[in-house]
């Protein structure tokens, strides 16, 4: 116990850390899990709660991640179980009975009934066998019986009796003659028409009618789909009446506007070029989504829409008396949450939410019915930032839930209805920690402290949280805390190699950085260690646009915050910008980019230039930048459109041109380009390459599925055209947008750490 302890203090020391750890390498940081380990994930309680259940793998013992659990009790006792033990283990995300008294679970696609004695374990019983995967499982109001999807149709079973019924009957193929598709619009009306003033085509309807019911079993008239139309979820009202389905339609694949990218693959087996089809491109024609509820009595569809919006079923009231539906503007500025009374069929619009922007944000999906209730919940960005809302079934006022200058990032109903979940960033941006909102009186408790980010799991009594938590300088790590204000977390994981933990790593400091238009910018800091400033800089520009790293937890972003380690102990500064267009800051600053990407977002770098050469007395002709992705974006757009304020950049898997990206991305931020032109062009590097002064490395993966090669490809080509110099390009052959291998890691920034040492580092002060 006495050499445990000496152990402990002696890796918390960051004297001895810094004596025993070797120095650090583009090499030895760019291993990744190799050298950080893997951080536990997929956690969940077991369905009696006296486990949690998670995949890990131990530093230096294992090759694979692994299952494993440890007991709510003893939260010392880790046990590894077989590989992949846990598709067969009841866990605490099954769906209770209205009695809570018994569970459903999904096992290897099979529904499972589980009757848990007490916290002590209990019987489970199966509940099918088939070939087919059995998923949503629901129970009727009345315990009897449990709904479930299958095959892409509503079943139900009784668990007692074990009787099976199909509740609805969605076909694939062409509808029988005489049962054409429902008209919208213009030509619904004229058929309506048609039907009210002749009495000669209501007789031939029926007799067509008469003439296609050749079915003389069944009495539920079939759904019909297309072949380019697919249920994307199915719903059963806990009475059993109705039945909410969401169905998909994608465009004609033979048609200009639903053209797929054709994407090579250049190292294969067969050694021959083999293809991959993906995604389209932005403007072309989108999948499209429509909700229906299909009475279950008679099949009869209705068709629920509003206006030209996209809509999608959410749920059904716990009575099943009402269904929720959402709807979508098609250019993402407005959403409608819609209820329909049952079984009338009624519709009223409950809650419309709107910007002049587009819609988005941590809570843009999150509503649903608060359990046990006839109240609708939602999230919305109204006031700046996203907060919680609750509006009564029958319409009226919304009711604020939370409010202030902080956004609840996720959200999450206690079965019993009293009580929300929420993960905020109250107080600080730069932290996310759990609280307990009781609903009723809209009182929040915070029951998490510890500085960094807390992501929890409840278990199913309530009583402990599974919290994974980390620090700026930590990955995360498993804890177990019981569930009350200032309870002490127990730490159950240690995840990194033994050679990560005798590093001192710096928790970055967080400053704020004043903008041309006044602003403070969040950044985080790294200033020279171990060795004399050299008077050289680097900004990294993060990816995925919408993404916050300027914080107080382990980045997604980890080999580079390890690279800014070997940049810092080579006397570089470092500066890493959470630019307009970030997350976690509020709706304003997530829409500052607004039909202008490379607008603000790009000021903001070159107001953290500036910064470093007025606070931190960098050289202002030895500033560097780099970035992947969107990264990678704004350092082409910062070497192309500010000439001078860097002298070299490095552009990993750029987007070059947006008009060749996704459609839910673009779209949302920069409108269509066959009708915002002008949106495009200013912002797309492709069309400012002959700016281009100083020294550019493009890096980029040939088999990236989400930024094309195309890109790339594109730009070179532009780039001889123009005739520049100074610039080169590196290209991996077997990586997609995020690299898999240490070796390609380790090459990239081999050559960025070269570009920099090269152009703004020692060995130019050595020239």
């Amino acid at each position: 116990m006495r050499r445990m302890a000496f152990l402990i203090a002696l890796v918390a020391s960051p004297f001895a850390a810094v004596a025993q750890a070797p120095p650090l390498t583009v090499e030895s940081v760019m291993r990744g899990p190799d050298l950080v380990g893997t951080a536990p994930f997929n956690v969940q309680f077991g369905a009696d709660g006296r486990y949690v259940y998670f995949r890990w793998r131990r530093p230096e013992t294992d090759t694979l991640d692994e299952d494993y659990r440890v007991t709510v009790a003893a939260p010392q006792r880790i046990e590894r179980l077989p590989r992949n033990a846990i598709d067969t283990i009841p866990l605490g995300n099954g769906v209770w009975s209205p009695d809570r008294r018994r569970q459903i679970v999904v096992l290897k696609g099979d529904l499972w009934l589980l009757e848990p004695a007490a916290r002590g374990g209990g019987a489970r019983r199966r509940l099918t066998h088939t070939p087919g995967a059995e998923t949503a499982p629901a129970w009727s109001a009345d315990g009897r019986s449990v709904y479930f999807t299958r095959d892409n149709n509503a079943w139900a079973l009784d668990v007692t009796a074990g009787a099976l019924a199909q509740l609805t009957d969605i076909r694939r193929g062409p509808a029988p003659r005489g049962t054409p598709a429902e008209p919208v619009g213009q030509k619904k009306a004229l058929r309506d028409d048609q039907r009210d003033l002749f009495d000669f085509i209501r007789r031939q309807i029926a007799e067509e009618r008469l003439r296609a019911d050749t079915d003389t079993v069944s009495t539920v008239k079939p759904l019909y789909l297309s072949e380019r139309q697919n249920v994307a979820r199915l719903a059963v009202a806990a009475d059993g009446r109705f039945v909410l389905a969401t169905v998909t339609e994608r465009p004609r694949g033979d048609s200009a506007e639903g053209r797929q990218v054709q994407m090579p693959v250049w190292v294969t087996q067969s050694g021959y070029v083999e293809t991959q089809q993906i995604r389209t491109k932005v403007g072309d024609a989108q999948t499209r989504q429509r909700a229906a509820l299909i009475e279950v009595a008679t099949g009869k569809t209705t068709w629920i829409s509003h206006d030209s919006a996209d809509a999608s079923g959410v749920a059904f009231s716990s009575t099943g008396q009402h269904a929720l539906v959402r709807a979508t503007s098609t250019n993402y500025e407005d959403a409608w949450l819609v209820v329909v009374d049952l079984p009338t069929l009624a519709q009223r619009e409950v809650a419309h939410l709107d910007d002049d922007a587009w819609l988005d944000g941590p809570l843009s999906g999150a509503s649903g019915w608060v359990p046990g209730t006839e109240t609708v919940y939602y999230g919305d960005e109204k006031t700046g930032y996203a907060h919680l809302y609750t509006v009564a079934a029958t319409g009226g006022a919304a009711r604020a839930l939370t409010s202030g200058s902080w956004e609840v990032q996720q959200v999450d109903m206690a079965p019993d209805g009293h009580t929300a979940y929420l993960h905020t960033n109250e107080g600080d941006f730069g932290q996310v920690h759990f609280y307990a909102l009781d609903v009723a009186s809209g009182r929040r408790t915070q029951l998490t402290n510890t500085e960094g980010r807390q992501d929890v799991v409840v278990s199913p009594d309530g009583r402990t949280l599974a919290v994974l938590h980390s620090a700026a300088n930590h990955p995360p790590e498993l804890y177990l805390q019981p569930a009350r204000a200032g309870a002490a977390a127990v730490k159950v994981t240690e995840s990194p190699t033994p050679e990560f933990l005798r590093y001192d790593w710096i928790k970055p400091e967080i400053v704020m950085i004043p903008a041309t238009d006044g602003v403070q910018v969040p950044a985080r800091l790294y200033r020279p260690r171990g060795t004399a400033a050299n008077g050289a800089a680097v900004i990294f520009v993060h990816g995925a646009g919408y993404l916050q790293n300027v914080h107080k937890w382990w980045s997604s972003y980890y080999r580079e915050y390890m690279f800014h380690h070997v940049l810092a102990a080579r006397g570089y500064t470092v500066l890493d910008i959470d630019y307009r267009g970030s997350a976690g800051l509020g709706r304003d600053w997530r829409t500052a980019i607004y039909r202008h990407m490379g607008g603000l977002d790009l000021d903001d770098q070159i107001a953290g230039a500036r910064w470093l050469v007025a606070t931190m007395h960098v050289d202002s002709t030895r500033i560097g930048i780099y970035g992947g992705s969107y990264g990678g974006f704004i350092t082409l757009m910062a070497m192309f459109t500010r000439p001078g304020v860097f002298a070299a950049g490095a552009a990993l898997r750029p987007v070059t041109d947006w008009a060749h990206y996704n459609h839910p991305y673009t779209a949302r931020i920069l409108n269509e380009p066959q009708s915002d032109t002008l949106a495009y062009r200013r912002a797309s590097p492709i069309f400012f390459a002959q700016g281009l002064v100083g020294h550019l490395l493009i890096c980029h993966g040939m088999v990236d599925d989400n930024v094309h090669f195309q890109d790339t490809a594109r730009l070179i080509q532009r780039l001889i055209e123009l005739g520049k110099q100074n610039w080169e390009v590196a290209v991996y052959p077997v990586e997609a947008h995020g690299f898999r291998r240490n070796d390609s890691w380790t090459d990239e920034y081999r050559r960025i750490f070269k570009l920099f040492e090269d152009t703004i580092g020692s060995s130019r002060s050595a020239r």
